[in-house]
């Protein structure tokens, strides 16, 4: 293989590429402001307009594009060059956020309660709530470490599976399978 044909199968980085891997290693390492808003200022307008291009009224678009650069500034930590660039990582937070966004939208609002406003549950139900809720605590303390952590980030820590794929850098699917084998353990055990 001549030389030419090896340097063109090379993938290289851009100037650009590694000037904003640069600010995410800043923003990670010194909670550097200056080159957030270096990234701020390059990639939210880019976000807003994604988003809109992708079917967001300009609304949606803003809001999301601000979770996305605060997400950005949270969790540069999570990171990992090796498996994207930082656009791209950018791009797919800003994806996922039009998801959740989306999904928020899209729940139903819970009709009227089943008792009056000015009522309480009797002591009954209440005494049988906190027993309901100790016994799925107990379940949950009793998964294995594995499952455990992933339930808790996405049921306590609100967590979709992609967000808990990108912390802890599992594969989507690890994260999934996981999640459905810890709710057929949960289901056994609360039968």
């Amino acid at each position: 293989m001549s030389y030419a044909r090896k340097s063109n199968s090379v993938k290289t980085k851009s100037t650009k590429d590694v000037f904003w891997l640069e600010c995410v290693e800043r923003i990670r390492d010194q909670k550097d402001q200056a080159a957030f808003a270096e990234l701020f200022n390059h990639f939210a307008p880019r976000v807003k307009s994604f988003l809109m291009k992708s079917g967001a009224d300009e609304g949606l678009a803003e809001e999301c594009s601000q979770e996305v650069m605060v997400t950005l500034w949270r969790k540069a930590h999570l990171f990992d060059p090796t498996r994207a660039s930082v656009a791209t990582w950018i791009f797919t937070i800003a994806r996922n956020k039009k998801i959740d966004a989306l999904r928020r939208q899209s729940r139903p609002e819970p009709e009227s309660l089943p008792w009056q406003e000015d009522q309480e549950p009797d002591a009954a139900e209440a005494l049988e709530l906190q027993q309901e809720s100790t016994r799925l605590a107990k379940v949950i303390e009793e998964l294995p470490d594995k499952q455990r952590d992933i339930v808790k980030r996405a049921f306590y820590g609100d967590l979709s599976h992609q967000e808990i794929a990108m912390e802890t850098g599992l594969p989507l699917g690890t994260i999934k399978s996981r999640i459905r084998l810890a709710l057929e353990r949960m289901r056994h055990s609360l039968k």
